[in-house]
């Protein structure tokens, strides 16, 4: 199986909001299998869908559990705050200290099609909300605050983030 290209900052899919996913079958267990193994070959801890180019409210994750799958995620309730600095697999090599929730409470579907509810605190719920808000066209740098955000973009006019995710990969695949 091979797997798919991380969309990177600048990429106009990154901005639009998914679509619900109406059938769970085996093309969307395919597309699944293969955003788990980008995601693991990334040595990422989670991955929406439209991150690899696919218009569909979903996503992945592993924060050492195993993989995972969240269809048509939503929160139910949120507690607390945590600050923590973030990274994204679309934009590589930046990290940004973002403020959210400690506490999350997220229902969805599974790969079998069955509704789960999951609370995750700390790694885990911010994991749930930085793969929601991706499904909602929103990224990190978003999410900081005006100042940051003219920082963060001024640094990130001049990088080429396709070459440092190919460097990254091959980082990866070198250990």
């Amino acid at each position: 199986m091979s797997s798919y290209q991380i969309r990177v900052f600048g990429d106009p899919v990154l901005k639009q909001r998914a679509k619900d996913v109406t059938d769970v079958d085996g093309a969307l267990v395919r597309v699944v299998n293969t955003m788990v193994e980008t995601m693991y070959d990334a040595s990422g801890v989670g991955l929406a869908a439209p991150q690899v180019g696919v218009q569909k409210r979903m996503f992945t994750y592993d924060v050492g559990d195993g993989a995972e799958v969240l269809i048509n995620p939503e929160i139910v309730e949120t507690e607390g705050e945590w600050a923590y600095e973030e990274g994204c697999l679309s934009i590589p090599g930046f990290h940004y200290e973002i403020v959210r929730p400690k506490l999350v409470t997220i229902t969805g579907v599974d790969i079998d099609g069955r509704e789960v509810v999951i609370q995750g605190d700390e790694l885990l719920g911010r994991v749930f909300l930085h793969e929601l808000d991706h499904l909602d066209g929103v990224l990190m740098l978003d999410r900081l605050d005006p100042d940051e955000r003219k920082r963060a973009l001024r640094e990130l006019r001049d990088v080429d983030l396709n070459a440092a995710s190919r460097e990254r990969l091959d980082d990866v695949r070198q250990l």
